[in-house]
């Protein structure tokens, strides 16, 4: 029997909604490995929309499912409607739109909340001992609903190969411990079942960034 993996999906485009390159990447990745993927997103409206030309927010409004729909070619669920006992593993991509959607990671850092039903379905997973996959971003939403857990975002020190390293500062103060990984790495809490890895964190070429991700897949379905 085929592996069944559960992606949750934030919006379409990485200023607010999921990294497109790192879902395409998790989803062919997934496809190799054997596995069934069925993609989930809330049915919520996104944060704002944001001109990816001009990388300013318009006055636009869109539907976070919608918009999810369009990575997934249409299969896609509603969030609220995943059961946990029908998968083996739970992965969510990263993009702005996991810090916008998903949480209120962009505005209130960790003090954030994360969106109810993917706060039901983490919580699902990780009390089942399922594994989940955090990639870019997205390990914050372990930070904060997992206190003590391990993760990594890459690195934790600012420089131009790793622009958003102060998120490993914020995932320190919630009590985490953030593990330093190159971008083709990832790194395994065991106890929690958790894989991560840095992907667009890191300012690497694209086909980096995709390999690492194959070792993130890889990884979680190792786990299994």
């Amino acid at each position: 029997m085929s592996k069944k993996v559960a992606v949750i999906l934030s919006g379409c485009g990485v200023y607010d909604g999921s990294e497109i390159h790192e879902s395409s990447a998790t989803y062919v990745h997934l496809s190799r490995a054997g596995a069934v993927t069925q993609f989930f997103a809330p049915d919520i409206d996104q944060m704002h929309v944001v001109d990816h030309v001009k990388g300013q927010p318009t006055e636009e409004k869109r539907n976070v499912l919608t918009e999810s729909a369009r990575i997934a070619r249409g299969n896609i669920k509603d969030l609220k409607d995943l059961n946990v006992s029908d998968y083996d593993a739970l992965i969510i991509p990263g993009g702005f739109g996991v810090a916008k959607n998903l949480s209120s990671w962009a505005v209130k850092g960790k003090d954030c909340s994360v969106e109810k039903a993917v706060e039901v379905a983490f919580k699902g997973f990780h009390a089942a001992k399922k594994p989940i996959g955090l990639c870019c971003i997205s390990p914050v939403l372990a930070a904060k609903l997992l206190p003590g857990c391990e993760v990594t975002v890459g690195c934790d020190t600012e420089c131009e190969k790793w622009p958003y390293a102060g998120t490993a500062g914020a995932i320190k103060d919630l009590g985490c411990k953030h593990i330093n990984k190159e971008v083709h790495e990832v790194h395994v809490d065991k106890k929690n079942k958790l894989v991560t890895t840095s992907a667009f964190m890191c300012n690497s070429p694209i086909h980096e960034i995709y390999d690492g991700i194959g070792v993130f897949v890889t990884d979680v379905m190792k786990l299994i």
